[in-house]
């Protein structure tokens, strides 16, 4: 039998982040459960070994049957972890939040409250607390992206967004298996006529755990992922359904 709908779905990737789980997840509960609201977080365990899961369930305590846990028994990634937790998820507004502890739960609550006026509300980190190495390579991808995509957003890749559930249908499915998956959501909801918004949001320094994203590798396979998505869209999506954006 089917789970029952919830208000707000959370999708959490982790990746050996068990010392940062019982912070991220206590200040995130009160925020989602905020006027009543209910929800689900969905963790998806992308092959931690150092008890990540475990550190969840101990955090939510009684609230633990708010907990969907999905478990990736080899390393997939970034990209594939949260679209697999998005896919997982039985809301009627979708989001994610990275679970490093670098986004401040409250920003979430901030915008949650932007669906009132938009069908995607998109963070744009402000000041980042990365290596100024990671800095730089974002803001060259992120000249890539709009270049390749003809779209205006800025910090594609911040790992904190909320969207509705009619947005995520209609985008889907998602073609790109790395970081690209960003772009590919932001060009298809302008595309199909949502209305797309971002704010400013907190960005804080990592206070545990190890840092993963901005090795060159990945970072040259998104690059050359952007032109491969960019020219696949262009010959085999069109899009269906289009809906005018709100007044």
């Amino acid at each position: 039998m089917a789970l029952p709908e919830v208000d707000v779905s959370l999708t959490i990737p982790a990746h050996n982040e068990a010392e940062n789980m019982g912070r991220v997840l206590q200040d995130v509960m009160a925020v989602l459960a905020e006027g009543g609201r209910t929800y689900e977080i969905v963790l998806v365990d992308d092959a931690s070994q150092d008890g990540t899961v475990a550190a969840a369930r101990a955090a939510m305590g009684e609230y633990a049957q708010n907990l969907t846990v999905v478990t990736h028994r080899q390393q997939r990634g970034y990209a594939i972890t949260v679209c697999d937790g998005l896919r997982a998820s039985r809301g009627k507004v979708l989001a994610f939040m990275d679970g490093d502890g670098q986004f401040d739960p409250h920003d979430l609550s901030m915008l949650l409250a932007g669906l009132d006026h938009a069908d995607m509300v998109a963070g744009i980190r402000n000041r980042r607390a990365d290596p100024w190495y990671r800095s730089f390579v974002s803001g060259v991808y992120n000249r890539v992206v709009r270049v390749a995509f003809g779209i205006r957003e800025l910090d594609f890749d911040c790992g904190l967004k909320v969207f509705t559930r009619e947005l995520w249908d209609a985008v889907t499915p998602i073609r790109a298996r790395s970081a690209v998956f960003n772009p590919e959501m932001f060009f298809k909801a302008h595309r199909l006529g949502f209305r797309v918004v971002q704010v400013r949001v907190q960005h804080l320094p990592r206070l545990a755990g190890r840092r993963s994203g901005g090795r060159l590798i990945p970072v040259a396979r998104a690059m050359r992922d952007v032109i491969r998505l960019r020219v696949s869209l262009a010959m085999n999506w069109r899009p269906e359904g289009a809906r005018r954006e709100r007044a």
